[in-house]
């Protein structure tokens, strides 16, 4: 019994999954087997409509449809492409190649196909396990073409390729996907922001090292558009991190045919009314949330206290480890979440606390009830505290020549990346932000002066051991962009500038 092949995804890795069919005389029925859900099981149907209307006669006999191994469960309309051509094997209405030859696509019931999420998912996983060609549906043959190393042939409908497997069509194989990354349309570039050097400035750290960054300012001090601005000088993104990041929209249905590969940085905006799900990835069945969304990327959260407590208390373990497990009763998945989270915040309810033109009347048990919504652990968990003042007359008054362009801003970032990349290449992490705690020492190490100042401040300021790890590698990344081999008492000391209390005791 000849089998077909395809790939059941299971979270960013894929399962070969075999296709076999049997034929018993017994009353014309068709069974699917291998745990299917709903949509796997409906897939009989759609099956049988296909090939009846592809010309082709469907066996009027007991058909049993295995879908093996039995204890990864199938879901999607994937599965209908392959179910149908191991039927038409069966029935000897077509001949398969002895190639390592796979099948992924949905059926409608006139046997046209229709495009499946993850696909590049899919196709990654099959050139790893070796496999030399897959048949594709149109709409997803550019997205599969990112994939090099693994013939991708577009067909359109199941008549398509029948006629191919019978010699009275010829199908060729795509051209490769070429990837050219691109700059964000919507950044802003930092010369059309007024004023605000300071700020400005952590961004331009932030960027260099990966770091989280906490705004809080009141209303109208240009915090959005600070946010919106650092697009404008991360580094462009390289192959690796657009095939990683484009896998995770892939599986969440974002690519199209137009849009097929993440090419561009990337800034993730959940609305506060967002449910924890939404944000670290769920459902019956584990899907990425907003977190793998900003994998490589930013998440940003404006007005981060106005989110639930349950959904910030949820970021606490991500922002550690750089991953999220979801679990389920149906399973348990690994997504990558290595984002840098650029947070907004008021310092009090009306947003007035500490403008110098206008007077806060929030009360003092309301500003603490306020402050806390975002608590000490994961406040510490966040490398970059800013407190932004707003602007005044005189300087958004100043000329645009007077204020440096992202682009130099961006060539100093991508200055200071290229020296961690290649500092880092023997290890599992790229930038500064991530160096793990066993590596502090070996990539941080300072004179015995700086030492001294970093210990009277983290005993003045009562700082945790995360945050005096965290202002170690933030003056790494000061040292890096000043490409200074050795941290020196200014780095340290800029680097203590951006951990002040700007909020109450939480």
């Amino acid at each position: 019994m000849e089998k077909v092949f395809t790939i059941a995804t299971l979270g960013l890795n894929g399962v070969l999954v075999e296709v076999e069919t049997n034929l018993s005389r017994h009353l014309p029925k068709i069974i699917v087997v291998g745990l299917p859900d709903a949509s796997v099981q409906e897939a009989k149907e759609r099956v049988w409509a296909a090939i009846e209307n592809s010309g082709v006669q469907f066996p009027r006999q007991k058909v049993v449809i295995n879908l093996a191994p039995a204890q990864v469960r199938k879901e999607g309309g994937g599965y209908d492409l392959p179910m149908a051509v191991s039927v038409l094997q069966r029935i000897g209405a077509i001949k398969l190649p002895k190639d390592k030859v796979a099948f992924v696509g949905e059926l409608s019931l006139l046997g046209e196909l229709k495009a499946v999420p993850g696909i590049l998912v899919i196709v990654a996983a099959l050139k790893e396990q070796g496999f030399t060609k897959v048949f594709v549906p149109s709409a997803n043959s550019k997205e599969a073409g990112v994939v090099e190393g693994i013939e991708i042939y577009s067909i359109d409908n199941l008549k398509q390729l029948i006629d191919y497997f019978c010699n009275r069509a010829d199908i060729k194989a795509i051209e490769s996907t070429k990837f050219v990354p691109r700059v964000s349309k919507s950044a802003v570039d930092f010369q059309d922001v007024k004023g605000q050097e300071q700020v400005k400035r952590v961004l331009e750290i932030s960027a260099a090292g990966g770091h989280n960054i906490l705004l809080v300012g009141p209303p109208g001090a240009g915090k959005t558009l600070l946010a919106k601005s650092f697009l404008s000088i991360l580094p462009d993104l390289s192959l690796t991190e657009s095939l990683e990041v484009s896998k995770i929209h892939s599986l969440a249905g974002y690519l199209s045919e137009e849009n097929c590969l993440v090419d561009q940085r990337i800034m993730r905006s959940p609305h506060h009314s967002a449910s924890v799900s939404a944000i670290v990835g769920g459902g019956s069945w584990p899907r990425p949330g907003e977190i793998s969304l900003a994998h490589r990327n930013i998440l940003f959260l404006d007005e981060i206290l106005e989110f639930p407590r349950a959904v910030l208390e949820s970021l606490r373990q991500p922002l550690e480890d750089k991953k999220i497990t979801v679990s389920r009763v149906k399973g348990s998945l690994d997504f990558p979440a290595n984002f840098i989270m650029l947070a907004t915040a008021n310092p009090c309810p009306c947003g007035y606390l500490s403008d110098s033109s206008k007077e806060c009347k929030c009360s003092a048990m309301d500003v603490r009830r306020y402050q806390k919504r975002l608590s000490g652990p994961l406040l510490d968990r966040i490398d970059l505290h800013v407190s932004v003042k707003r602007v005044g007359s005189k300087s958004l008054a100043k000329s645009e020549d007077s204020t440096e362009k992202s682009i130099s801003i961006k060539k100093r970032v991508e200055v200071a990346r290229g020296i961690q990349i290649k500092k880092f290449q023997e290890y599992n992490f790229d930038l500064n932000a991530d160096i793990e705690p066993k590596f502090v020492k070996k990539f941080c190490n300072i004179s015995d002066s700086s030492q001294k100042i970093l210990e009277t401040a983290v005993d003045r300021l009562q700082l945790s051991a995360r945050a005096y790890f965290k202002i170690l590698k933030v003056a790494r990344t000061i040292a890096d962009l000043s490409n200074s081999q050795s941290i020196e008492e200014s780095h340290i000391l800029e680097a203590l500038q951006y951990r002040d209390k700007i909020f109450g005791e939480n």
